[in-house]
C-alpha cells in the first residue's frame, strides 16, 4: 500500500485562500484528527483545525472523497483555509506529525491519478504543458490533451488494431471451418488508410514548439545591431550593448510573447573570420550552431552571406538610412520593428502544431510512426503469421503512446515538470 501525501496545491502564500491536498489511506483519520470527524462524502463543511494540544490552528473548508472515485483513485482530503504562510506552515507542520504521512514530491498526486488509471500518459503531458503555459495558444493546444481528446484518438487506432488482429487470428486459428472465410478483400486497404491517419497527425509540427516557444536567432558579424535589436524586441536592458566588436561572447537567451505567439529570442556573438580571442571564438561556435538549430534566423549582415531562409534584417537604419536590402529597422527609433514583429507572427504560425488541431510531441510522435509503420510493413502476399506480428507490434506501439508500457526513468522525467502540490 502506498504511502499518504500531503502538500499545499494552490499558488504560494500569501493568498486569498490556499488548498492543502491529502491522499492516500490515511487521509480520511488524518483529516479526522485535524478538525474531530468526518464531513458527509463530497459535501464541505467548516470545521475548525486544531493540532494536538487542542490550540486551534484555522477555521477551514473541508472536503472528503472516498477512493476509487477521486483525481488520484485513492482516498482524498481537502482543506481549503486562509492562504497567509503563517497559517499554511502550521497546517502543514501538524500534518507532518502524524504517522504515515509525509510531503508530497513534485507531480506525485498526478503520478498517482496515472498509476492508478485515472488518466493516461497523454493526458499526463498534456496537463504538464498546460500547467506551464504562458500564452493562450499554448493554453488551447494543452487543453487538446488534457481533456482527452488524444487519447480517444490514440484507443480508436488501437481499437481497429485489435480488430485487424482478431480478423487474421480467425483466419490461422479456423481456416478449416465452414463459416470462417479468409481477409477482406479491402484489408490491407483500410491498414494503409490508418497508417496514412496516424502519419497525417505525425506530420504537423512537435507541441515542444508551442510549449518551449519558436527560436528566433539573431545572428551576424559583430557590432552589426543584434544585441540592440535583441533588446528592443524584448523591451528590455538584457543585453549589454557597446561599439566595441565582440561585446557579445556567449548566447544570450530570453522568452517572449508577441502577437500571442511564444518565441525564444537568442543573441548571439558576432561572426567575424579573423582578429576574435580565444574566448570569442568559443562564442563565435556556439553561434554558428544556434544559426543551425533555429527556427527563424533574423541575419543582421550581408544577404549575399545569410543562411538559407534567414530573414535579412538591416537594424541601423537610423544611422544608415541610405542601404538598401533587407528590413530597415532601428532600434534606437523604432522604424521598423512594428513590421519585423509581424513578419515573426507570420513565420511563428506556420511553424506552430494547429491549436484546434491534434499533434504529437516528440515522444508520441516516434511511437505514432513506429505504429504506422508496423501497418505498413503488411504485405498482400505475406505469411499470416507474420502480418500478424506486424500488427502486435503497431499495437504495442500504441499503448507506449499512452503509457501502457512505460519505463520509471521517463515516468519520472515527466511528473518532475509538475509542481509539488499536483
Amino acid at each position: 500500500m502506498s504511502e499518504t501525501i500531503y502538500a499545499l496545491s494552490s499558488g504560494a502564500p500569501p493568498a486569498g485562500i490556499g488548498v492543502i491536498r491529502i491522499s492516500g489511506s490515511d487521509a480520511g483519520s488524518a483529516l479526522e484528527r485535524l478538525t474531530g470527524g468526518l464531513p458527509p462524502e463530497r459535501s464541505p463543511r467548516l470545521r475548525a483545525l486544531r493540532n494536538a494540544t487542542g490550540d486551534t490552528l484555522d477555521q477551514a473548508l473541508i472536503l472528503w472523497f472516498r477512493g476509487p472515485a477521486t483525481v488520484t483513485g485513492e482516498d482524498l482530503a481537502e482543506i481549503h483555509c486562509h492562504g497567509g504562510r503563517a497559517v499554511i506552515a502550521a497546517i502543514l507542520q501538524e500534518l507532518g506529525t502524524y504517522a504515515g504521512l509525509r510531503e508530497a514530491e513534485p507531480g506525485e498526486f498526478t503520478r498517482r491519478a496515472f498509476g492508478n488509471g485515472k488518466i493516461d500518459l497523454a493526458e499526463a503531458e498534456g496537463l504538464a504543458d498546460l500547467l506551464s503555459a504562458e500564452t493562450e495558444m499554448q493554453r488551447r493546444g494543452a487543453m487538446l490533451s488534457v481533456g482527452g481528446e488524444l487519447s480517444r484518438r490514440i484507443e480508436g487506432w488501437r481499437e481497429r488494431v485489435l480488430g485487424f488482429a482478431a480478423a487474421v487470428e480467425a483466419v490461422i486459428d479456423f481456416a478449416d471451418e465452414d463459416d470462417v472465410a479468409g481477409l477482406p478483400g479491402d484489408f490491407h486497404a483500410r491498414l494503409e488508410d490508418l497508417a496514412a491517419e496516424i502519419r497525417g497527425i505525425a506530420a504537423q509540427p512537435a507541441t515542444e514548439r508551442l510549449r518551449d516557444g519558436i527560436r528566433v536567432v539573431l545572428a551576424g558579424p559583430p557590432n552589426a545591431g543584434k544585441s540592440s535589436l535583441f533588446n528592443a524586441l524584448l523591451a528590455d536592458d538584457a543585453a549589454i550593448v557597446t561599439a566595441e566588436a565582440g561585446t557579445t561572447r556567449d548566447v544570450l537567451e530570453r522568452p517572449v510573447a508577441i502577437g500571442g505567439i511564444p518565441f525564444v529570442l537568442v543573441d548571439t556573438a558576432g561572426m567575424r573570420e579573423s582578429g576574435a580571442g580565444a574566448i570569442e571564438e568559443i562564442g563565435i561556435e556556439r553561434a554558428r550552431r544556434e544559426v543551425s538549430a533555429g527556427q527563424i534566423v533574423l541575419w543582421l549582415g550581408e544577404e549575399a552571406d545569410a543562411p538559407e531562409g534567414a530573414i535579412c534584417v538591416r537594424s541601423k537604419s537610423d544611422l544608415r538610412s541610405s542601404e538598401s536590402g533587407g528590413l530597415q529597422v532601428s532600434a534606437v527609433t523604432g522604424a521598423g520593428i512594428e513590421r519585423l514583429t509581424a513578419l515573426l507572427v507570420e513565420r511563428g504560425r506556420t511553424a506552430l502544431p494547429p491549436v484546434d488541431r491534434l499533434a504529437f510531441n516528440r515522444r508520441q510522435r516516434d511511437w505514432a510512426l513506429a505504429a504506422a509503420e508496423g501497418l505498413s510493413a503488411v504485405r498482400v502476399d505475406d505469411d499470416l503469421l507474420l502480418v500478424a506480428e506486424h500488427l502486435r507490434t503497431a499495437r504495442r506501439a500504441l499503448d507506449r503512446l499512452v503509457g501502457r508500457e512505460s519505463t520509471e526513468e521517463m515516468l519520472d522525467t515527466l511528473f518532475g515538470r509538475f509542481c509539488i502540490g499536483k
